[in-house]
Protein backbone atom coordinates (compact mmCIF):
# COMPACT_ATOMS: atom_id res chain seq x y z
CA UNK A 1 0.00 0.00 0.00
CA UNK A 2 1.22 3.91 -0.55
CA UNK A 3 2.73 5.35 2.14
CA UNK A 4 0.40 8.28 3.33
CA UNK A 5 3.35 10.49 3.94
CA UNK A 6 4.32 10.29 0.38
CA UNK A 7 0.91 10.73 -1.16
CA UNK A 8 1.01 14.06 1.16
CA UNK A 9 3.83 14.85 -0.26
CA UNK A 10 2.49 14.00 -3.89
CA UNK A 11 -0.64 16.45 -3.04
CA UNK A 12 1.43 19.67 -1.84
CA UNK A 13 3.39 18.94 -4.85
CA UNK A 14 0.86 19.72 -7.48
CA UNK A 15 -0.10 22.39 -5.40
CA UNK A 16 2.75 24.23 -4.72
CA UNK A 17 4.78 23.48 -7.89
CA UNK A 18 2.08 23.23 -10.36
CA UNK A 19 -0.78 25.29 -9.27
CA UNK A 20 -3.48 22.57 -8.75
CA UNK A 21 -6.17 22.89 -6.14
CA UNK A 22 -5.81 21.05 -2.78
CA UNK A 23 -9.81 20.08 -3.78
CA UNK A 24 -8.47 18.56 -6.98
CA UNK A 25 -5.08 17.32 -5.75
CA UNK A 26 -6.09 15.91 -2.52
CA UNK A 27 -9.08 13.21 -3.88
CA UNK A 28 -6.25 11.98 -6.56
CA UNK A 29 -4.30 10.93 -3.75
CA UNK A 30 -6.96 9.36 -0.98
CA UNK A 31 -7.94 6.75 -3.99
CA UNK A 32 -4.59 4.99 -3.30
CA UNK A 33 -5.77 4.67 0.83
CA UNK A 34 -8.71 1.92 1.59
CA UNK A 35 -9.82 3.50 5.42
CA UNK A 36 -11.42 6.58 6.19
CA UNK A 37 -8.94 6.97 8.93
CA UNK A 38 -6.24 6.90 6.80
CA UNK A 39 -7.77 9.68 4.63
CA UNK A 40 -8.91 11.98 6.96
CA UNK A 41 -5.01 11.86 7.93
CA UNK A 42 -4.16 12.54 4.42
CA UNK A 43 -6.05 15.67 4.52
CA UNK A 44 -5.34 16.71 7.93
CA UNK A 45 -1.46 16.71 7.09
CA UNK A 46 -2.60 18.47 3.81
CA UNK A 47 -4.71 21.09 4.84
CA UNK A 48 -2.05 21.71 7.69
CA UNK A 49 0.66 22.48 5.77
CA UNK A 50 -1.08 25.05 3.35
CA UNK A 51 -1.69 26.30 6.68
CA UNK A 52 1.30 26.86 8.50
CA UNK A 53 3.41 27.39 4.92
CA UNK A 54 6.09 29.83 5.81
CA UNK A 55 7.16 28.91 8.96
CA UNK A 56 7.47 25.30 8.28
CA UNK A 57 9.23 25.97 5.26
CA UNK A 58 11.71 27.74 6.86
CA UNK A 59 12.33 25.36 9.29
CA UNK A 60 13.16 22.88 6.88
CA UNK A 61 15.61 25.22 5.23
CA UNK A 62 18.10 26.34 8.31
CA UNK A 63 18.44 22.07 8.30
CA UNK A 64 18.69 21.85 4.67
CA UNK A 65 22.65 22.17 3.38
CA UNK A 66 21.37 23.46 0.66
CA UNK A 67 17.87 24.07 -1.26
CA UNK A 68 16.43 20.72 -3.05
CA UNK A 69 15.73 21.83 -6.57
CA UNK A 70 14.64 20.15 -9.82
CA UNK A 71 13.03 16.31 -9.58
CA UNK A 72 14.13 16.74 -5.66
CA UNK A 73 11.46 19.56 -5.31
CA UNK A 74 9.09 16.21 -4.12
CA UNK A 75 11.55 15.80 -1.09
CA UNK A 76 11.59 19.17 -0.11
CA UNK A 77 7.63 18.73 0.22
CA UNK A 78 8.49 15.51 1.99
CA UNK A 79 10.47 17.55 4.42
CA UNK A 80 7.73 19.57 4.99
CA UNK A 81 5.38 16.95 5.89
CA UNK A 82 7.72 15.41 8.20
CA UNK A 83 8.13 18.98 9.77
CA UNK A 84 4.45 20.02 10.41
CA UNK A 85 4.07 16.51 12.30
CA UNK A 86 6.88 17.11 14.87
CA UNK A 87 5.51 20.59 15.20
CA UNK A 88 1.49 19.88 14.95
CA UNK A 89 0.25 16.85 15.14
CA UNK A 90 0.40 14.10 18.20
CA UNK A 91 2.05 11.45 15.66
CA UNK A 92 5.06 10.47 18.15
CA UNK A 93 8.38 12.26 16.84
CA UNK A 94 9.82 8.36 15.62
CA UNK A 95 6.98 7.37 13.84
CA UNK A 96 6.37 10.81 12.06
CA UNK A 97 10.62 10.35 11.28
CA UNK A 98 10.31 6.75 10.16
CA UNK A 99 7.31 6.86 7.93
CA UNK A 100 8.59 10.11 6.59
CA UNK A 101 12.15 8.90 5.73
CA UNK A 102 10.23 5.39 4.17
CA UNK A 103 8.25 7.85 1.94
CA UNK A 104 11.46 8.81 0.27
CA UNK A 105 12.51 5.29 -0.75
CA UNK A 106 8.70 4.96 -2.24
CA UNK A 107 8.89 8.04 -4.09
CA UNK A 108 12.05 6.47 -5.62
CA UNK A 109 14.75 8.85 -3.99
CA UNK A 110 16.43 5.79 -2.29
CA UNK A 111 19.80 8.09 -1.77
CA UNK A 112 18.07 10.71 -0.19
CA UNK A 113 16.71 8.73 3.11
CA UNK A 114 19.74 9.52 5.01
CA UNK A 115 19.18 13.10 4.26
CA UNK A 116 15.33 13.39 5.34
CA UNK A 117 15.93 11.48 8.37
CA UNK A 118 18.98 13.99 9.19
CA UNK A 119 17.10 16.87 8.59
CA UNK A 120 14.09 15.68 10.70
CA UNK A 121 16.13 14.64 13.89
CA UNK A 122 17.58 17.68 14.04
CA UNK A 123 14.51 18.72 13.96
CA UNK A 124 13.33 17.05 16.74
CA UNK A 125 15.99 17.58 18.55
CA UNK A 126 15.66 21.46 18.78
CA UNK A 127 11.88 21.47 18.23
CA UNK A 128 12.52 25.90 18.81
CA UNK A 129 9.55 27.76 18.16
CA UNK A 130 8.96 28.70 14.61
CA UNK A 131 9.89 31.52 13.35
CA UNK A 132 7.95 35.36 13.59
CA UNK A 133 10.63 37.55 12.06
CA UNK A 134 8.52 38.90 9.08
CA UNK A 135 4.86 39.18 8.94
CA UNK A 136 4.37 36.78 6.49
CA UNK A 137 5.30 34.34 8.94
CA UNK A 138 4.14 35.62 11.86
CA UNK A 139 0.50 35.45 9.85
CA UNK A 140 1.27 32.52 7.55
CA UNK A 141 0.12 34.42 4.89
CA UNK A 142 1.76 36.54 2.11
CA UNK A 143 3.00 39.45 2.50
CA UNK A 144 0.83 41.31 -0.56
CA UNK A 145 -2.83 40.06 1.26
CA UNK A 146 -1.62 41.24 4.57
CA UNK A 147 -0.95 44.78 2.68
CA UNK A 148 -4.92 44.55 0.97
CA UNK A 149 -6.31 43.23 4.17
CA UNK A 150 -4.64 46.56 6.34
CA UNK A 151 -5.88 48.88 3.64
CA UNK A 152 -9.48 47.12 3.44
CA UNK A 153 -9.19 46.45 7.32
CA UNK A 154 -7.31 48.81 9.61
CA UNK A 155 -9.18 47.93 12.74
CA UNK A 156 -9.45 44.20 12.46
CA UNK A 157 -7.03 42.97 10.08
CA UNK A 158 -5.40 40.79 12.21
CA UNK A 159 -8.57 39.09 13.53
CA UNK A 160 -9.73 38.18 9.95
CA UNK A 161 -6.37 36.52 9.36
CA UNK A 162 -6.90 34.58 12.82
CA UNK A 163 -10.22 33.55 11.69
CA UNK A 164 -9.27 32.33 8.37
CA UNK A 165 -6.59 29.51 9.82
CA UNK A 166 -9.69 28.42 12.08
CA UNK A 167 -10.54 24.76 11.47
CA UNK A 168 -13.89 25.34 9.33
CA UNK A 169 -17.47 24.57 10.66
CA UNK A 170 -20.25 22.33 9.01
CA UNK A 171 -23.28 24.15 7.54
CA UNK A 172 -26.70 22.13 6.65
CA UNK A 173 -29.06 23.36 4.45
CA UNK A 174 -32.29 21.64 5.55
CA UNK A 175 -34.55 20.89 2.45
CA UNK A 176 -38.19 22.60 2.81
CA UNK A 177 -39.32 20.66 0.57
CA UNK A 178 -38.61 17.24 2.21
CA UNK A 179 -39.38 18.71 5.94
CA UNK A 180 -39.78 21.70 8.16
CA UNK A 181 -36.09 22.61 9.67
CA UNK A 182 -36.95 21.86 13.29
CA UNK A 183 -38.25 18.39 12.02
CA UNK A 184 -34.51 18.02 10.40
CA UNK A 185 -32.91 19.51 13.96
CA UNK A 186 -35.55 16.54 16.02
CA UNK A 187 -33.74 14.16 13.02
CA UNK A 188 -30.70 15.07 14.03
CA UNK A 189 -30.94 14.88 17.94
CA UNK A 190 -32.27 11.47 17.77
CA UNK A 191 -29.12 10.55 15.99
CA UNK A 192 -27.32 12.19 18.68
CA UNK A 193 -25.77 15.06 16.46
CA UNK A 194 -26.12 18.13 17.79
CA UNK A 195 -26.97 21.24 15.87
CA UNK A 196 -28.45 24.93 15.97
CA UNK A 197 -30.22 26.87 13.34
CA UNK A 198 -28.79 29.64 11.26
CA UNK A 199 -29.58 33.09 10.91
CA UNK A 200 -31.12 32.12 7.49
CA UNK A 201 -34.50 30.20 7.52
CA UNK A 202 -32.84 27.00 6.70
CA UNK A 203 -29.44 26.84 7.86
CA UNK A 204 -28.45 24.34 10.61
CA UNK A 205 -24.75 24.86 11.83
CA UNK A 206 -23.32 21.11 13.20
CA UNK A 207 -21.69 21.39 16.35
CA UNK A 208 -18.92 19.14 14.98
CA UNK A 209 -18.45 17.97 11.28
CA UNK A 210 -19.93 14.76 9.88
CA UNK A 211 -19.82 12.46 7.13
CA UNK A 212 -23.02 12.93 5.07
CA UNK A 213 -23.12 9.35 5.37
CA UNK A 214 -24.40 9.29 8.95
CA UNK A 215 -26.52 12.77 8.67
CA UNK A 216 -30.47 11.20 8.17
CA UNK A 217 -31.95 10.92 4.28
CA UNK A 218 -28.81 13.08 3.28
CA UNK A 219 -29.21 10.66 0.18
CA UNK A 220 -32.92 11.13 -0.39
CA UNK A 221 -32.10 14.90 -0.08
CA UNK A 222 -33.37 16.19 3.19
CA UNK A 223 -30.31 18.38 3.39
CA UNK A 224 -27.54 19.50 1.67
CA UNK A 225 -24.04 20.73 2.99
CA UNK A 226 -23.29 24.50 1.92
CA UNK A 227 -21.76 27.30 4.35
CA UNK A 228 -23.98 30.22 6.31
CA UNK A 229 -22.80 32.64 4.22
CA UNK A 230 -23.82 31.00 0.61
CA UNK A 231 -27.46 30.23 1.89
CA UNK A 232 -28.33 33.84 1.84
CA UNK A 233 -27.93 34.04 -1.76
CA UNK A 234 -31.23 31.83 -2.74
CA UNK A 235 -32.95 34.27 -0.72
CA UNK A 236 -31.75 37.78 -1.01
CA UNK A 237 -32.74 36.86 -4.94
CA UNK A 238 -36.36 35.96 -3.14
CA UNK A 239 -37.61 34.08 -6.22
CA UNK A 240 -41.39 34.54 -7.43
CA UNK A 241 -43.65 31.98 -8.70
CA UNK A 242 -43.28 30.92 -12.87
CA UNK A 243 -40.53 33.69 -12.72
CA UNK A 244 -37.34 33.03 -15.56
CA UNK A 245 -34.35 33.02 -13.42
CA UNK A 246 -30.31 32.87 -14.90
CA UNK A 247 -27.87 31.25 -12.45
CA UNK A 248 -25.25 32.89 -14.07
CA UNK A 249 -21.80 31.12 -12.79
CA UNK A 250 -24.00 27.70 -11.57
CA UNK A 251 -21.44 25.22 -10.49
CA UNK A 252 -21.38 22.93 -8.26
CA UNK A 253 -24.95 23.83 -7.92
CA UNK A 254 -25.84 24.39 -4.12
CA UNK A 255 -27.53 28.05 -4.63
CA UNK A 256 -29.46 26.46 -8.29
CA UNK A 257 -30.73 24.30 -5.48
CA UNK A 258 -31.81 26.24 -2.96
CA UNK A 259 -33.53 28.42 -5.49
CA UNK A 260 -35.59 25.29 -6.48
CA UNK A 261 -36.43 24.76 -3.31
CA UNK A 262 -37.63 27.95 -2.19
CA UNK A 263 -39.98 28.48 -4.86
CA UNK A 264 -40.25 25.16 -7.09
CA UNK A 265 -42.14 26.85 -9.93
CA UNK A 266 -39.45 28.59 -11.34
CA UNK A 267 -38.10 27.90 -14.68
CA UNK A 268 -34.43 28.10 -14.14
CA UNK A 269 -31.29 27.86 -16.07
CA UNK A 270 -28.01 27.11 -14.40
CA UNK A 271 -24.95 27.86 -16.58
CA UNK A 272 -21.15 27.51 -16.02
CA UNK A 273 -17.69 27.82 -17.76
CA UNK A 274 -16.61 24.66 -16.32
CA UNK A 275 -17.83 21.53 -17.98
CA UNK A 276 -16.30 19.50 -15.45
CA UNK A 277 -17.61 20.99 -12.45
CA UNK A 278 -20.57 21.32 -14.18
CA UNK A 279 -21.80 17.49 -13.58
CA UNK A 280 -21.87 18.72 -10.04
CA UNK A 281 -25.02 20.83 -10.79
CA UNK A 282 -26.35 17.90 -12.84
CA UNK A 283 -25.22 14.98 -9.43
CA UNK A 284 -26.85 17.51 -6.48
CA UNK A 285 -30.03 18.46 -8.66
CA UNK A 286 -30.59 14.57 -9.29
CA UNK A 287 -30.24 13.88 -5.65
CA UNK A 288 -32.68 16.54 -4.92
CA UNK A 289 -35.02 15.16 -7.14
CA UNK A 290 -35.14 18.99 -8.80
CA UNK A 291 -35.08 20.22 -12.62
CA UNK A 292 -33.45 23.07 -14.04
CA UNK A 293 -32.00 23.79 -17.69
CA UNK A 294 -28.36 23.32 -17.48
CA UNK A 295 -26.25 24.60 -20.19
CA UNK A 296 -22.17 25.11 -20.73
CA UNK A 297 -21.55 28.19 -21.68
CA UNK A 298 -20.01 31.83 -20.58
CA UNK A 299 -21.82 34.13 -18.55
CA UNK A 300 -19.96 36.65 -20.32
CA UNK A 301 -21.32 36.04 -23.45
CA UNK A 302 -25.54 34.82 -22.91
CA UNK A 303 -26.22 35.71 -26.51
CA UNK A 304 -24.10 32.60 -27.63
CA UNK A 305 -26.00 29.96 -26.10
CA UNK A 306 -29.22 31.92 -24.80
CA UNK A 307 -32.26 32.62 -27.44
CA UNK A 308 -35.15 33.33 -24.90
CA UNK A 309 -36.18 36.19 -23.43
CA UNK A 310 -34.31 38.59 -20.43
CA UNK A 311 -34.61 36.72 -17.34
CA UNK A 312 -37.34 38.35 -14.37
CA UNK A 313 -33.70 37.66 -11.64
CA UNK A 314 -30.04 36.73 -12.52
CA UNK A 315 -27.91 35.05 -9.63
CA UNK A 316 -24.45 36.09 -10.38
CA UNK A 317 -21.64 34.84 -8.11
CA UNK A 318 -18.97 36.04 -10.07
CA UNK A 319 -15.44 34.52 -10.34
CA UNK A 320 -12.99 35.96 -7.93
CA UNK A 321 -10.00 35.39 -5.53
CA UNK A 322 -11.94 33.14 -2.73
CA UNK A 323 -9.99 35.20 -0.08
CA UNK A 324 -12.83 34.74 2.31
CA UNK A 325 -13.16 30.81 2.02
CA UNK A 326 -9.60 30.29 3.09
CA UNK A 327 -10.35 28.74 6.28
CA UNK A 328 -12.14 26.31 3.69
CA UNK A 329 -9.50 26.52 1.15
CA UNK A 330 -6.12 27.43 3.05
CA UNK A 331 -4.23 26.63 -0.11
CA UNK A 332 -5.78 29.67 -2.23
CA UNK A 333 -2.98 31.84 -0.13
CA UNK A 334 -0.57 30.49 -2.34
CA UNK A 335 -2.84 29.51 -5.59
CA UNK A 336 -3.33 33.17 -5.88
CA UNK A 337 -1.30 36.01 -6.86
CA UNK A 338 -1.26 39.85 -6.03
CA UNK A 339 -1.88 40.52 -10.36
CA UNK A 340 -4.77 38.23 -10.21
CA UNK A 341 -7.45 40.89 -8.08
CA UNK A 342 -7.20 43.50 -10.63
CA UNK A 343 -7.54 40.97 -13.43
CA UNK A 344 -10.49 39.05 -11.60
CA UNK A 345 -12.21 42.53 -10.93
CA UNK A 346 -11.94 43.27 -14.49
CA UNK A 347 -13.66 39.79 -15.36
CA UNK A 348 -16.27 40.73 -13.11
CA UNK A 349 -16.89 44.06 -14.79
CA UNK A 350 -17.47 42.17 -18.11
CA UNK A 351 -19.57 39.39 -16.63
CA UNK A 352 -22.19 41.64 -14.51
CA UNK A 353 -22.30 44.60 -17.77
CA UNK A 354 -23.41 41.59 -20.02
CA UNK A 355 -25.61 40.07 -17.97
CA UNK A 356 -27.51 43.47 -16.95
CA UNK A 357 -28.28 43.66 -20.58
CA UNK A 358 -30.00 40.44 -20.24
CA UNK A 359 -32.22 41.31 -16.96
CA UNK A 360 -35.91 42.36 -18.25
CA UNK A 361 -37.05 46.11 -16.69
CA UNK A 362 -38.14 46.04 -13.49
CA UNK A 363 -35.72 42.69 -12.86
CA UNK A 364 -33.49 41.98 -9.82
CA UNK A 365 -29.72 40.60 -10.22
CA UNK A 366 -28.11 39.59 -7.02
CA UNK A 367 -23.76 39.76 -7.40
CA UNK A 368 -22.36 37.92 -5.19
CA UNK A 369 -18.85 36.50 -4.42
CA UNK A 370 -16.82 34.77 -1.49
CA UNK A 371 -14.39 37.75 -1.22
CA UNK A 372 -13.06 40.29 1.02
CA UNK A 373 -11.75 42.62 -0.84
CA UNK A 374 -13.57 46.21 -2.01
CA UNK A 375 -11.73 46.03 -5.26
CA UNK A 376 -14.60 42.91 -6.05
CA UNK A 377 -16.90 43.95 -4.29
CA UNK A 378 -18.07 47.22 -2.72
CA UNK A 379 -15.71 49.17 -5.76
CA UNK A 380 -16.93 47.06 -8.22
CA UNK A 381 -20.31 47.86 -7.56
CA UNK A 382 -19.67 51.72 -7.37
CA UNK A 383 -18.11 51.96 -10.30
CA UNK A 384 -20.92 49.72 -12.16
CA UNK A 385 -24.02 51.86 -10.51
CA UNK A 386 -21.59 54.71 -11.61
CA UNK A 387 -21.89 53.45 -15.66
CA UNK A 388 -25.30 52.23 -15.76
CA UNK A 389 -27.67 54.48 -15.62
CA UNK A 390 -31.20 52.07 -15.13
CA UNK A 391 -29.12 50.62 -11.97
CA UNK A 392 -30.21 51.04 -8.23
CA UNK A 393 -28.84 49.23 -5.45
CA UNK A 394 -31.60 47.91 -3.08
CA UNK A 395 -30.62 48.31 0.69
CA UNK A 396 -30.48 44.50 2.19
CA UNK A 397 -31.96 44.38 6.19
CA UNK A 398 -28.48 42.65 6.99
CA UNK A 399 -26.22 45.21 5.98
CA UNK A 400 -24.45 46.95 8.98
CA UNK A 401 -25.41 50.50 7.59
CA UNK A 402 -28.04 51.61 5.10
CA UNK A 403 -25.07 53.56 4.00
CA UNK A 404 -23.06 50.64 2.62
CA UNK A 405 -22.88 49.37 -0.70
CA UNK A 406 -23.98 46.06 -0.40
CA UNK A 407 -23.42 43.40 2.54
CA UNK A 408 -19.51 42.65 3.67
CA UNK A 409 -19.75 39.03 5.89
CA UNK A 410 -16.00 38.67 7.46
CA UNK A 411 -14.60 35.06 7.88
CA UNK A 412 -16.35 33.76 11.25
CA UNK A 413 -18.63 36.43 11.53
CA UNK A 414 -21.77 34.20 12.67
CA UNK A 415 -19.81 31.40 12.08
CA UNK A 416 -19.97 31.92 8.21
CA UNK A 417 -17.26 32.04 5.40
CA UNK A 418 -16.57 35.39 4.41
CA UNK A 419 -18.73 36.41 1.28
CA UNK A 420 -20.55 39.75 -0.46
CA UNK A 421 -23.65 40.32 -1.22
CA UNK A 422 -25.13 43.50 -3.40
CA UNK A 423 -28.86 43.46 -4.56
CA UNK A 424 -29.49 45.67 -8.01
CA UNK A 425 -32.72 46.83 -9.42
CA UNK A 426 -33.55 47.48 -12.77
CA UNK A 427 -35.73 50.56 -13.80
CA UNK A 428 -38.96 49.63 -15.32
CA UNK A 429 -38.39 52.23 -18.24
Amino acid sequence: MMNLRALAAKAIFEVLEKGVSLSVALPEQQKHLASGKDKALLAELCYGVMRTLPQIEKRVAECLAKPLKGKQRIIHQLLIVGCYQLYFTRIPSHAAISETAEACRQLKFEGMVKVVNAVLRNIQRQLTPLSTESETLSYNTPGWLIKRLKAAYPDNWQEIIQQSHERPPMWLRNNRLSQSRDAYLAALSEQEIEASVGLSDDAILLAHPKDVATLPRFHEGAASVQDGAAQWAATLLAPQANELILDACAAPGGKSCHLLELEPSIQLVAVDFDAKRLERVQQNLDRLSLKAEVIHGDAANIDSWWQGEQFDRILLDAPCSATGVIRRHPDIKWLRKNHDIEELAELQRQILDHCWKWLKPGGTLLYATCSILPQENRDQISAFLARTADAKLDTLAQQASSQDIGWQITPGQHNMDGFYYARLLKATH
